[in-house]
């Protein structure tokens, strides 16, 4: 079966700046997709490809199994949510989702119908004759994203839709949009520079840099097994230690980066091979003595920092090398050690990623 969405070998150039470099991705229908990368990295310039606000060089794109190519933006089945929302102030809520159908020619009767459902929907019942500026940022958003439904569209294009919200109210957003996009069964396609935003919503990711895809995989996979240095340290916090394969035994490597480590075996590997290792900071506990982990490292505290319910270190081992790792703040035995605080660092051989490159 063929996926709702195709992008072929896509290229996009704004003189000798390429913004998006030979791209394919396929998107399942009802899937909530997001592409996930830095400033520049040619993300909102594939999004507006795909509204017909951006024009292909080269490559081909299909929705529902048409090619694009000719379909001008306003006949696309798409229809795409901007950061500023740029909803009309002189207009209510009501007046505001209604727009495009009013524009369309339905039916008052249909309109309010249909107004109703939505205000239903991102739960804005009540305030259909307020006017934007009597919102909160939360609620406008919901209906800038009220609005981009009302046509129902086949693909909605959120562009960074949560970054004018500040952090506690763009996280229970996040979640609210998720409800929504299964309700409603449509594809969503989500632009964010933000790790965690695009982890919590998306059942894939594509991280892109400079106009490429480096990966798209499940959040889950992306995070404990990327496929590159790229993408570990671009998604959160790692430690990163060099090394040289020196053996291998019952399913473990043996590496040699400054100090031994084990690490699974995932295969792919050979003695006397340079190898890049990742450790994420919530893998490496710590701990007063030494514990009976294959990985256990005496250290001191640089750096720590409070951050409510964990702490965040940067521990120094030995021959200089340095660690990142995040403790749960806890009572008693476990109670965070502190700055220039001696004792070691564990980790178990299956949570160090290896990478080639």
């Amino acid at each position: 079966m063929a996926p709702f969405i195709r992008i072929e070998n896509v290229t996009r150039r704004f003189g000798d700046v390429v913004a998006v470099d030979d791209l394919s991705l396929d998107i399942e229908k009802a899937e909530l997709f997001c592409l996930l990368g830095a400033s520049g990295c040619g993300k909102t310039t594939l999004l507006r490809m795909l509204a017909g606000f951006e024009t292909v060089d080269s490559g081909r794109i299909e929705i529902d199994g048409i090619d694009m190519a000719s379909v001008p933006a306003a006949a696309r089945p798409v229809n795409i949510m901007f950061q500023n929302y740029a909803l009309f102030p002189h207009m209510s809520v009501a007046n505001n989702i209604a727009y495009g159908l009013r524009r369309a020619r339905m039916a008052e009767s249909e309109i309010r119908t249909r107004v109703e459902e939505l205000l239903r929907l991102v739960r804005l019942t009540g305030m259909d004759d307020r006017r934007p500026h009597q919102l909160s940022g939360g609620q406008r958003q919901r209906v800038a994203l009220a609005r981009a439904l009302a046509r129902r569209p086949k693909l909605l294009l959120l562009d960074e839709p949560l970054a004018a919200l500040d952090k506690k109210l763009r996280e229970d957003t996040q979640f609210e949009l998720v409800d929504i996009q299964e309700k409603l069964e449509t594809t969503f396609i989500v632009v964010t520079h933000d790790q965690e935003e695009a982890m919590t919503l998306a059942s894939r990711i594509g991280v892109m840099d400079a106009g490429k895809l480096v990966q798209v995989d499940s959040p889950r996979q992306l995070y404990d097994r990327p496929g590159n240095r790229f993408i570990a340290d671009f998604l959160g916090s790692v430690s990163f230690l060099d090394g040289i394969v020196t053996g291998a035994k019952d399913g473990l490597l043996e590496i040699d980066a400054k100090i031994p480590v084990l690490a699974l075996d995932p295969g792919g590997f050979s003695v006397g091979q340079p190898v890049s290792l990742a450790i994420r900071p919530e893998k490496i506990n710590l701990s007063r003595s030494r514990g009976k982990a294959a990985n256990n490292i005496p250290i001191s505290i640089v750096d720590m920092a409070f951050t409510g319910v964990a702490s965040n270190y940067r521990v120094s081992g030995p021959n200089g090398i340095m660690l990142k790792t995040t403790q749960p703040n806890q009572r008693g035995e476990d109670a965070p050690m502190e700055w220039e605080e001696q004792g070691f660092a564990s980790f178990d051989p299956a949570d160090v990623v290896l990478l080639q490159d």
